[in-house]
Protein backbone atom coordinates (compact mmCIF):
# COMPACT_ATOMS: atom_id res chain seq x y z
CA UNK A 1 0.00 0.00 0.00
CA UNK A 2 0.93 3.33 -0.48
CA UNK A 3 1.68 5.83 1.92
CA UNK A 4 1.58 9.45 1.47
CA UNK A 5 3.71 11.24 3.27
CA UNK A 6 2.90 14.00 5.68
CA UNK A 7 4.00 17.51 4.59
CA UNK A 8 6.73 18.40 6.46
CA UNK A 9 8.70 17.60 9.88
CA UNK A 10 10.19 19.75 12.84
CA UNK A 11 12.58 19.24 15.43
CA UNK A 12 12.94 22.12 18.37
CA UNK A 13 16.56 21.66 19.89
CA UNK A 14 16.27 22.60 23.30
CA UNK A 15 18.48 22.98 26.61
CA UNK A 16 17.11 19.15 27.97
CA UNK A 17 14.80 17.63 25.31
CA UNK A 18 14.27 17.61 21.72
CA UNK A 19 10.45 18.14 20.11
CA UNK A 20 9.73 17.17 17.15
CA UNK A 21 6.11 17.16 15.08
CA UNK A 22 4.93 16.25 12.05
CA UNK A 23 2.39 18.43 10.26
CA UNK A 24 -0.12 17.60 7.33
CA UNK A 25 -0.76 19.38 4.83
CA UNK A 26 -3.39 21.50 6.68
CA UNK A 27 -0.71 22.79 9.00
CA UNK A 28 -2.32 20.18 11.64
CA UNK A 29 0.35 18.79 13.96
CA UNK A 30 -0.59 14.88 13.25
CA UNK A 31 2.47 13.27 14.92
CA UNK A 32 4.61 14.22 17.68
CA UNK A 33 7.90 12.72 19.44
CA UNK A 34 10.04 13.83 21.95
CA UNK A 35 13.97 12.85 23.41
CA UNK A 36 16.91 14.11 25.78
CA UNK A 37 18.74 16.43 24.31
CA UNK A 38 22.75 14.75 24.87
CA UNK A 39 24.61 16.64 26.99
CA UNK A 40 28.56 16.70 28.20
CA UNK A 41 31.40 15.93 26.26
CA UNK A 42 31.31 14.17 23.18
CA UNK A 43 27.66 14.93 22.82
CA UNK A 44 27.19 16.79 19.85
CA UNK A 45 27.51 13.31 17.91
CA UNK A 46 25.04 11.64 19.75
CA UNK A 47 22.72 15.04 19.11
CA UNK A 48 23.04 14.16 15.09
CA UNK A 49 21.76 10.70 16.13
CA UNK A 50 18.95 11.13 18.53
CA UNK A 51 17.36 13.93 15.71
CA UNK A 52 17.99 11.40 12.96
CA UNK A 53 16.05 8.54 15.43
CA UNK A 54 13.53 11.22 16.53
CA UNK A 55 13.05 12.45 12.50
CA UNK A 56 12.73 8.51 11.45
CA UNK A 57 10.40 8.33 14.04
CA UNK A 58 7.72 11.17 12.89
CA UNK A 59 8.21 10.10 9.20
CA UNK A 60 7.31 9.80 6.29
CA UNK A 61 8.34 13.55 5.38
CA UNK A 62 8.41 15.49 2.06
CA UNK A 63 10.56 18.21 4.02
CA UNK A 64 12.95 18.13 7.27
CA UNK A 65 13.53 21.49 9.65
CA UNK A 66 15.60 21.90 12.54
CA UNK A 67 15.73 24.78 15.06
CA UNK A 68 18.71 24.77 17.64
CA UNK A 69 19.29 27.43 19.72
CA UNK A 70 22.61 30.25 19.42
CA UNK A 71 23.91 31.41 16.18
CA UNK A 72 22.79 29.68 13.00
CA UNK A 73 24.32 31.07 9.56
CA UNK A 74 22.67 30.44 6.78
CA UNK A 75 24.50 27.07 5.52
CA UNK A 76 22.81 25.93 8.80
CA UNK A 77 25.91 25.54 10.83
CA UNK A 78 25.63 26.17 14.42
CA UNK A 79 28.73 29.05 15.25
CA UNK A 80 27.90 29.14 18.91
CA UNK A 81 25.35 27.49 21.25
CA UNK A 82 24.55 28.89 24.69
CA UNK A 83 22.81 25.76 26.15
CA UNK A 84 24.80 23.05 24.44
CA UNK A 85 28.37 21.43 25.16
CA UNK A 86 31.23 22.06 22.53
CA UNK A 87 29.47 23.64 20.15
CA UNK A 88 32.02 25.39 17.80
CA UNK A 89 31.23 25.64 13.89
CA UNK A 90 28.70 22.55 13.96
CA UNK A 91 27.27 21.26 10.50
CA UNK A 92 23.89 20.46 11.61
CA UNK A 93 22.70 21.00 8.40
CA UNK A 94 25.60 18.78 6.68
CA UNK A 95 25.85 16.07 9.13
CA UNK A 96 22.31 15.61 9.92
CA UNK A 97 21.30 15.87 5.63
CA UNK A 98 24.05 13.08 5.09
CA UNK A 99 22.41 11.19 7.91
CA UNK A 100 19.16 11.15 6.66
CA UNK A 101 20.15 11.63 2.74
CA UNK A 102 17.52 14.50 2.72
CA UNK A 103 18.06 17.87 2.53
CA UNK A 104 17.49 19.53 5.97
CA UNK A 105 16.94 23.45 6.34
CA UNK A 106 18.54 24.39 9.89
CA UNK A 107 17.91 28.21 11.42
CA UNK A 108 17.84 29.62 15.07
CA UNK A 109 14.82 27.90 17.38
CA UNK A 110 13.68 31.86 17.85
CA UNK A 111 13.61 32.68 13.80
CA UNK A 112 11.75 28.95 14.10
CA UNK A 113 9.27 30.08 16.36
CA UNK A 114 8.65 33.42 14.28
CA UNK A 115 7.99 31.39 11.24
CA UNK A 116 5.20 29.18 13.23
CA UNK A 117 3.21 32.74 14.64
CA UNK A 118 3.33 33.94 11.04
CA UNK A 119 2.37 31.40 9.19
CA UNK A 120 0.02 29.62 11.25
CA UNK A 121 -0.35 31.53 14.14
CA UNK A 122 -0.98 35.05 15.73
CA UNK A 123 0.50 36.91 12.88
CA UNK A 124 -1.02 35.36 10.33
CA UNK A 125 -1.85 38.39 7.54
CA UNK A 126 1.00 40.40 8.63
CA UNK A 127 3.40 41.89 6.61
CA UNK A 128 5.52 43.07 9.03
CA UNK A 129 5.83 41.16 12.73
CA UNK A 130 8.59 40.95 15.35
CA UNK A 131 8.34 37.78 17.53
CA UNK A 132 10.02 38.12 20.65
CA UNK A 133 10.35 35.01 23.23
CA UNK A 134 10.15 35.60 26.51
CA UNK A 135 11.95 32.83 28.32
CA UNK A 136 15.00 32.58 30.17
CA UNK A 137 16.48 34.41 28.02
CA UNK A 138 14.93 36.69 25.35
CA UNK A 139 15.27 36.15 21.50
CA UNK A 140 12.59 36.95 18.34
CA UNK A 141 12.15 36.66 15.17
CA UNK A 142 11.53 39.16 12.31
CA UNK A 143 9.36 39.36 9.03
CA UNK A 144 9.67 42.51 6.76
CA UNK A 145 7.81 42.91 3.65
CA UNK A 146 6.34 39.58 3.76
CA UNK A 147 9.20 37.70 4.01
CA UNK A 148 11.17 36.00 6.79
CA UNK A 149 14.37 38.35 7.43
CA UNK A 150 17.98 36.54 8.30
CA UNK A 151 19.86 39.06 8.27
CA UNK A 152 23.49 38.91 6.10
CA UNK A 153 25.02 36.22 8.31
CA UNK A 154 21.50 34.51 9.24
CA UNK A 155 22.40 35.92 12.92
CA UNK A 156 19.18 38.62 13.56
CA UNK A 157 16.89 38.43 16.04
CA UNK A 158 18.97 38.68 18.97
CA UNK A 159 17.04 41.41 21.01
CA UNK A 160 17.81 40.49 24.21
CA UNK A 161 21.42 41.75 23.96
CA UNK A 162 20.24 45.21 23.05
CA UNK A 163 21.59 46.70 25.80
CA UNK A 164 19.39 49.11 28.26
CA UNK A 165 20.92 50.31 30.81
CA UNK A 166 25.17 50.65 30.28
CA UNK A 167 25.29 50.71 34.53
CA UNK A 168 22.76 47.49 34.93
CA UNK A 169 23.21 43.99 36.53
CA UNK A 170 26.30 41.80 34.32
CA UNK A 171 24.66 39.09 31.33
CA UNK A 172 25.97 36.05 30.55
CA UNK A 173 26.77 37.49 27.31
CA UNK A 174 29.92 39.88 28.85
CA UNK A 175 28.02 42.81 28.80
CA UNK A 176 26.07 44.74 31.65
CA UNK A 177 22.68 45.85 31.12
CA UNK A 178 20.72 43.72 27.95
CA UNK A 179 17.58 43.86 27.57
CA UNK A 180 16.83 40.40 29.00
CA UNK A 181 18.69 40.78 32.35
CA UNK A 182 15.52 42.91 32.61
CA UNK A 183 11.94 41.24 30.70
CA UNK A 184 12.95 37.81 30.07
CA UNK A 185 11.29 34.90 32.95
CA UNK A 186 15.11 35.12 34.73
CA UNK A 187 14.55 39.52 34.55
CA UNK A 188 11.23 39.06 36.67
CA UNK A 189 12.74 36.90 39.05
CA UNK A 190 15.39 39.04 40.07
CA UNK A 191 12.90 42.17 40.10
CA UNK A 192 11.14 39.77 42.49
CA UNK A 193 14.07 39.30 44.43
CA UNK A 194 14.98 42.90 44.93
CA UNK A 195 11.43 43.84 46.09
CA UNK A 196 11.92 40.64 48.56
CA UNK A 197 14.94 41.77 49.80
CA UNK A 198 13.48 45.41 50.37
CA UNK A 199 10.48 43.81 52.16
CA UNK A 200 8.05 44.93 49.34
CA UNK A 201 6.82 41.28 48.18
CA UNK A 202 6.30 39.76 52.08
CA UNK A 203 3.11 37.22 49.98
CA UNK A 204 6.21 36.35 47.49
CA UNK A 205 8.60 35.89 50.09
CA UNK A 206 5.29 33.68 51.78
CA UNK A 207 5.17 31.56 49.01
CA UNK A 208 9.06 31.23 48.71
CA UNK A 209 9.04 29.46 52.11
CA UNK A 210 10.46 32.95 53.85
CA UNK A 211 13.32 32.71 52.01
CA UNK A 212 14.09 36.41 49.53
CA UNK A 213 17.28 34.66 47.29
CA UNK A 214 14.36 31.40 46.68
CA UNK A 215 11.91 34.15 44.53
CA UNK A 216 11.03 32.73 41.16
CA UNK A 217 8.88 34.33 38.61
CA UNK A 218 6.09 31.65 38.99
CA UNK A 219 5.63 32.85 42.78
CA UNK A 220 5.41 36.14 41.78
CA UNK A 221 2.64 35.52 39.21
CA UNK A 222 0.95 33.59 42.22
CA UNK A 223 0.63 36.31 44.28
CA UNK A 224 -0.77 38.52 41.52
CA UNK A 225 -3.47 36.25 40.40
CA UNK A 226 -4.47 36.62 44.80
CA UNK A 227 -4.58 40.04 44.05
CA UNK A 228 -1.59 41.09 45.90
CA UNK A 229 -0.81 44.67 45.54
CA UNK A 230 3.40 44.08 45.88
CA UNK A 231 3.42 41.14 43.66
CA UNK A 232 1.31 43.46 40.98
CA UNK A 233 3.56 46.04 41.50
CA UNK A 234 6.44 43.91 40.20
CA UNK A 235 4.86 43.20 37.31
CA UNK A 236 3.83 46.43 36.21
CA UNK A 237 7.93 47.53 36.63
CA UNK A 238 8.50 43.87 34.31
CA UNK A 239 5.68 45.16 31.66
CA UNK A 240 7.20 48.61 32.01
CA UNK A 241 10.78 46.79 30.92
CA UNK A 242 9.31 44.67 28.31
CA UNK A 243 7.72 48.00 27.10
CA UNK A 244 10.77 49.67 26.30
CA UNK A 245 12.86 47.22 24.15
CA UNK A 246 9.53 46.88 22.13
CA UNK A 247 9.33 50.68 21.37
CA UNK A 248 13.29 50.74 21.07
CA UNK A 249 12.13 48.03 18.32
CA UNK A 250 9.27 50.20 17.00
CA UNK A 251 11.32 52.86 16.23
CA UNK A 252 13.67 50.85 14.57
CA UNK A 253 11.08 48.55 12.14
CA UNK A 254 7.81 50.15 12.48
CA UNK A 255 6.10 46.97 12.67
CA UNK A 256 2.40 46.16 12.17
CA UNK A 257 1.97 43.46 15.17
CA UNK A 258 4.42 42.32 17.83
CA UNK A 259 3.48 38.83 19.12
CA UNK A 260 5.44 37.93 22.33
CA UNK A 261 5.99 34.15 22.75
CA UNK A 262 8.81 32.12 25.53
CA UNK A 263 7.34 30.98 28.78
CA UNK A 264 6.39 34.14 29.90
CA UNK A 265 3.45 33.67 27.67
CA UNK A 266 1.45 31.58 30.03
CA UNK A 267 0.84 34.51 32.25
CA UNK A 268 -0.93 36.68 29.34
CA UNK A 269 -3.79 37.74 31.16
CA UNK A 270 -1.39 39.42 33.76
CA UNK A 271 1.77 40.91 31.66
CA UNK A 272 -0.58 42.37 28.73
CA UNK A 273 -2.38 45.03 29.90
CA UNK A 274 0.66 46.62 32.01
CA UNK A 275 2.94 46.16 28.44
CA UNK A 276 0.67 47.60 26.38
CA UNK A 277 -0.03 50.61 28.96
CA UNK A 278 3.39 51.55 28.96
CA UNK A 279 4.08 51.10 25.37
CA UNK A 280 1.53 53.71 24.90
CA UNK A 281 3.47 56.24 27.44
CA UNK A 282 7.20 55.54 26.43
CA UNK A 283 6.38 55.73 22.26
CA UNK A 284 7.12 58.83 20.57
CA UNK A 285 4.39 60.85 19.41
CA UNK A 286 1.72 58.09 20.44
CA UNK A 287 -1.49 60.16 19.67
CA UNK A 288 0.12 60.70 16.16
CA UNK A 289 1.02 57.40 14.69
CA UNK A 290 -0.79 54.15 14.46
CA UNK A 291 0.24 51.79 17.43
CA UNK A 292 1.28 47.75 16.36
CA UNK A 293 -0.83 45.51 17.97
CA UNK A 294 0.61 43.12 21.18
CA UNK A 295 -0.55 39.97 20.93
CA UNK A 296 0.87 36.53 22.87
CA UNK A 297 1.61 33.55 20.59
CA UNK A 298 -0.43 30.47 19.82
CA UNK A 299 1.64 28.23 19.86
CA UNK A 300 3.80 28.19 22.92
CA UNK A 301 5.96 25.35 23.94
CA UNK A 302 6.02 23.76 19.95
CA UNK A 303 6.64 27.32 18.27
CA UNK A 304 9.94 26.39 17.44
CA UNK A 305 9.33 23.07 16.33
CA UNK A 306 6.17 23.93 14.28
CA UNK A 307 7.98 26.63 12.60
CA UNK A 308 11.42 24.31 11.83
CA UNK A 309 8.80 22.27 9.95
CA UNK A 310 7.34 25.40 8.04
CA UNK A 311 11.34 26.82 7.41
CA UNK A 312 11.81 25.56 3.80
CA UNK A 313 8.48 27.39 2.67
CA UNK A 314 9.78 30.62 5.10
CA UNK A 315 12.49 30.32 3.27
CA UNK A 316 11.01 30.63 -0.16
CA UNK A 317 9.16 33.72 1.50
CA UNK A 318 5.26 32.59 1.14
CA UNK A 319 2.49 34.80 2.17
CA UNK A 320 1.20 34.63 5.02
Amino acid sequence: MNVTPVRTVGVDVGGTKCLGVALDQDGKIVAEQRRPTPRGPGSLPQLIDTLAALIGALGPYQQVGVGVPGLVNREGVLRSAPNLDGVADFDVAGLLGERLGHEVDVDNDATCAAAAEWLLGAGVGCTDMVLVTLGTGIGGGLVSGGRLQRGTHGFAGEYGHMVVDPAGPPCPCGRRGCWERYASGSGLARLAREAAIGRRADRVIEIAGGDPEAVRGEMVQQAAREGDADALAVIDEFGRWVALGLVNLTNVLDPERFVLGGGLAAGADLYLDPIRAWFRELIYQPELRPLPAIAFAKWNERAGAVGAALLHSAHEGAEP
